[in-house]
């Protein structure tokens, strides 16, 4: 053999090797394992690492889970107990937001997995209030969403932190249509990449709106999503980058009615198109793109199963029957999920 052949041979291998390499293989099944069950309903988690994941639920309990060792705290107001359904974290604090009168935002100092104070750091009272979503563009800037008041979504933003927060006014926000509001159902009506942010709303109309400053400016726009019922539009967002982004949701009283229920952009929200309409996974409460595949990798939950695309929601797989309500990646192929009375390890395979 010619060494000008050698050296062809060993270029060819190398480059096989690297296009074989660099795809992830498809999911084919997952395996769920619960690492805290009780009698709550957990819509919000947030994960830490592979071993610690927060939670902010009903009744007023919120806590930390390491491996399958809970560490609870009852948080009441004024005597009530509060109903979480946002969660969110920076590097040394945790948030959690109540949803309903009075919508009370706590910020929790956290060192060492330990809580070591913990503030209300914004209330809300009166005829209307009801909270969603929260999320961080960084350690400094946040944003939490919530139900429209007065014609504009209601919307809250921190510039320190997390120590305080101002609402925007509705001069600032495009009008919300009759009828328009957002379903608290998997703390993931808010996504955000860079300093572009985008929240999802339901009810009679199905809209995305978009600000690319971090809340400074806003736009919306329409999409295909089923809309016009109390239970039916976009119950949850996530973007891959800029441009690419995913919603899902659907008829929470149709769950298996899959029609307009699955969309994607490729132009930062501005135009939508259906995916597999007509077929796929019906009514799902959270989706969000699988780290490490290039958005090929979609999973979706709801409380009918869990669903999965690796070719960016043109076809679906039917991975597990058990329902959830939120999932969070952790990485590649390992999330946890929230659901009525657990929390889950899902390891994808």
């Amino acid at each position: 053999m010619s060494i000008k052949h050698f050296f062809t041979l060993i270029l060819i291998f190398v480059l096989s090797y690297s296009c074989s390499s660099g795809k992830k293989k498809p999911f084919t099944s997952v395996s769920i394992s619960e690492v805290f069950t009780d009698s709550l309903s957990i819509r919000a988690i947030v994960p830490k690492d592979g071993s610690n994941v927060w939670f902010a639920a009903n009744k007023g309990v919120v806590g930390l889970i390491t491996n399958k060792t809970p560490k609870l705290v009852t948080v009441a107001y004024d005597s009530k107990p509060l109903h979480f359904r946002a969660i969110a974290k920076t590097t040394s604090s945790v948030f959690i937001l109540s949803i309903d009168t009075p919508a009370v935002l706590y910020k929790l100092d956290i060192k060492d997995n330990q809580a070591t104070a913990m503030k209300d750091v914004y209330v809300e009272t009166g005829e209307g209030v009801f909270y969603d979503a929260i999320s961080f563009w960084n350690d400094n800037e946040g944003i939490a969403m919530g139900d429209p008041i007065g014609g504009c979504l209601s919307i809250i933003i921190t510039r320190d932190g997390g120590t305080s927060w101002a609402k925007l006014p509705c001069s600032n926000l495009p009008e919300v249509m009759a009828g328009e509001a957002a379903f608290a159902a998997s703390n993931s009506n808010i996504a955000i990449y860079g300093d572009h942010t985008w929240i999802v709303t339901g009810g009679k109309r199905a809209r995305v709106f978009h600000s690319p400053d971090k809340g400074l400016t806003w736009s919306v726009y329409d999409t295909p999503i089923l809309q016009g019922g109390v239970m039916t539009g976009i119950y949850s967002v996530d973007f891959l980058d800029a441009n690419t982004g995913v919603v899902f949701g659907g008829n929470w009283d149709d769950k298996y009615f899959n029609e307009g229920n699955k969309a994607i952009t490729r132009d930062g929200g501005k135009t939508w198109s259906l995916l597999s309409n007509g077929s796929g996974p019906g009514y799902r409460s959270s989706v969000s793109f699988v780290p490490g595949t290039k958005g090929q990798g979609i999973v979706a939950v709801g409380s009918p199963g869990i669903s999965y695309s690796s070719d960016q929601g043109l076809t679906w797989s039917e991975l597990s029957k058990e329902g959830f309500y939120a999932i969070e990646f952790v990485n590649d192929n390992v999330a946890f999920a929230s659901g009525n009375m657990k929390i889950a390890k899902l390891s994808f395979k």
